[in-house]
């Protein structure tokens, strides 16, 4: 990456550095201490050179083990696959199929098929879940009505008891009622027959014609008690009569 390629010139090593610094300073460098520099700046370079080649044939070497390597472990995957090549091919062999990628298309289209089927699966179940949720509520407000009703039903139960047993109570009294209304009229009857029996026995001794009709109780007797009167009247007179002498 960041690293010179073989054959590029670099800065001098520390010790050389400090050698042309020594012979910089001096004030008449000498001829042949300039060719020593030269001299030493070149082995410098090419010492440099040298490494960094060094490097690089290191990094290259490694890097072809590597792909040394990773083409062992891609031989081992290929040779443990060529099973399922072997495979394919016999299934090409005894099928309508007429080449692998036939086979492995097919393949591909039942997985799609098989995650299609599973994502309506889903989606179907999702639905189903739902509806079991909406079934839920509905049993629920369903419960809470007949619970409701079933209580409204228990009250009107109870009024309705209680009007029937009200019913029998005034059926019991209105039977009361008619028989003794019965008795009653039955009563009323055999007093009217004994008037009218009382009425007659006094019109014959007063001898006299009657215009009081036969149904009409109320002057009979008023007309037996009258006549109950005067005789009552004329006994006492007798009485009186009979206590003078």
């Amino acid at each position: 990456g960041g690293q010179r390629p073989c054959g590029s010139p670099t800065s001098l090593g520390p010790r050389e550095g400090r050698t042309h610094a020594r012979l910089a300073s001096s004030p008449w460098p000498q001829e042949n201490d300039q060719k020593r520099i030269r001299a030493l700046k070149k082995a410098n370079k090419e010492r440099e050179l040298k490494r960094q080649c060094m490097q690089e044939l290191t990094k290259a070497k490694q890097e072809m083990a590597a792909l040394r390597l990773e083409h062992q472990r891609l031989s081992a995957k290929l040779q443990e696959y060529s099973i399922f090549n072997k495979y394919l091919e016999k299934v090409v062999e005894n099928s309508e199929f007429e080449e692998i990628h036939e086979v492995i298309a097919r393949y591909n289209t039942l997985v799609s098929m098989h995650h299609d089927l599973m994502q309506s699966a889903q989606e179907g179940q999702e639905k189903v879940e739902r509806a079991k949720a909406r079934l839920a509520r509905y049993k629920e407000e369903k419960d809470d009505e007949i619970l409701q009703h079933n209580n409204e039903l228990a009250r009107l139960q109870m009024r309705f008891d209680r009007a029937r047993s009200d019913v029998i109570i005034w059926e019991s009294r209105w039977a009361h009622i008619q028989n003794t209304a019965a008795k009653k009229t039955l009563l009323l009857g055999t007093i009217k027959m004994a008037t009218l029996n009382l009425f007659q026995i006094v019109s014959k001794q007063l001898k006299e014609a009657s215009s009081v009709s036969l149904e009409d109780t109320h002057k009979q007797l008023d007309t037996i008690q009258q006549f109950i009167q005067d005789l009552s009247d004329i006994w006492a007179e007798v009485k009186k009569k009979e206590q003078q002498q």
